[in-house]
Parts: C-alpha cells; structure tokens; sequence
C-alpha cells in the first residue's frame, strides 16, 4: 500500500444540491475542536443570494479503507433544520466574513471514515510573523477536477501577495497569487510548519486560511489587460470564533 499524504486526507469535494438538483462543486476541510468535528467552507457557497444560489444540503466524498484509497461513499450534510440554517458565519468589523462551519455528527459517520483534521494547534495569529512571498499551498478541487479513482484533491502553489496580519482593504483576508478556479472555494490555505512544531503530529502544516474568491479590477481592460491572478484567502482564525460553544 502506497503512503497517503494526510493533507489530502484533511480536504473534502463538496458538491451542493437544492433537493435532487446539483448546482455546483466546492471544496472544504475537516476541523476538529476537543471532541467536536466541522467542516469547514465558504460562506458563499451555503448561501449567496447575489447569485440566487440556495442550497439545501451539501454532499461530501469520504473514504471508508486505508487500504485502498478507492473506496469512498457520499455522506450528505443538511443544511437547514426546522426551518433554521445549521452553519456558523461570523462577522467583523469590516461586514461578513466568507467563511462556514458545519457541525457533524460523528456518530452517523461511516465506521470506518478516513481523514485528517485540522486542529487549534495548526492555527497561525495574524500577529505572529509571515514574510510576503512565503511559500503556500491551496488544496482543492478546482472546477471539481480531482483524482477520480482515489478520490484525491489537488494542490496549487502559492505565495503570500499581501502583508500577513495586516487586513487587505481593512477587510478579514489577506492575498495570495495561486491560480484558481471555481470549486476551489473553501479550501485550506497552509505553510509548511517549522521543524520545531512537534504537537503538530501527522499534520505538520500551519492553517493560515480558507480560500474565498479571485480577486480583480472592475475597470480592467478585458482585451489587453489580463487578470490579476490574486485570491482572497480568509484568516483562519475566524474558526475559534465560530467553533467556541
């Protein structure tokens, strides 16, 4: 059996339904807080009434052997109960944060689930220095494009594009350059953990964000200018916040 990163392990295709109507691909992540277990995606892609996108439920790909990475089963998540949403959003002081969290239920879970999660531990305070330029990674699935067989996301290199801690446009996010396409809202944003990060245990990456959205220029010239290549990546230490409780 060949070895399986677990950072693959940590990220989930989503894909989002209104009843049996697929409407679109995402991605999102596990996060785990004691003994409590979310998932983790874009705020926009649970509900965004500027594109008339309401969804029911989502449904995400979980993999059932270690030992043979093909296997996998879908496993639906509601998204509304009695009429009220499931997910936690938050805000700050600048509006809406594109972030949502879901809690499952780990007792309706296949028995034999294989992930990894993501924990307070591999968090990263936007005070604690990032050099622009470091090296990042964004594991998704883009355009819902992934490794059918194994049921694998894939993964974009990326650097910080914008001062870290410091709120781009006094907004919750900071830049990063990764080329990105549509499914890959919501995936993690991570840096390699330092050597001395030993608590870290099979996950050793440091979550510094979730993916939102490109970012670009209303008035770019669409025939000579090209896009900007640059994302909205949220800090993921919204994720305390909307986990405590």
């Amino acid at each position: 059996m060949s070895v399986i990163e677990p950072l693959l392990l940590s990220t989930v295709r989503i894909c989002t339904y209104a009843g049996p109507r697929l409407l679109t691909n995402a991605s999102g992540f596990f996060f785990a807080r004691g003994e409590r277990l979310f998932l983790v995606t874009s705020r926009h892609v649970v509900l965004d009434a500027p594109s008339r996108h309401f969804p029911d439920r989502l449904e995400i790909e979980l993999h059932t052997d270690r030992h043979n990475m093909a296997r996998s089963c879908g496993f639906s998540v509601p998204l509304y109960r009695d009429g009220k949403s499931l997910w936690r959003q938050g805000r700050d002081t600048a509006g809406g944060v594109d972030v949502a969290l879901i809690e499952l239920e780990r007792a309706a879970l296949p028995s034999a689930v294989v992930y990894h999660a993501f924990t307070p531990e591999h968090l990263q305070a936007p005070s604690d220095l990032i050099e622009v330029g470091t090296a990042l990674l964004v594991v998704g699935f883009p355009l819902g494009f992934h490794d059918h067989l194994h049921h694998m996301p894939v993964v974009r290199h990326a650097i910080v594009a914008s001062s870290f801690g410091l709120r781009f446009q006094g907004q919750g996010y900071f830049l990063t350059d990764a080329r990105t396409h549509r499914g890959t809202s919501g995936a993690p944003v991570v840096m390699r953990a330092p050597d001395d990060c030993s608590n870290l245990g099979d996950l050793p990456w440091i979550l510094l964000g979730i993916h939102s959205a490109r970012l670009d220029l209303g008035n770019r010239d669409l025939v000579q200018d090209e896009a900007l290549g640059l994302n909205c990546t949220w800090y993921a230490d919204i994720l305390m916040t909307l986990s405590a409780n």
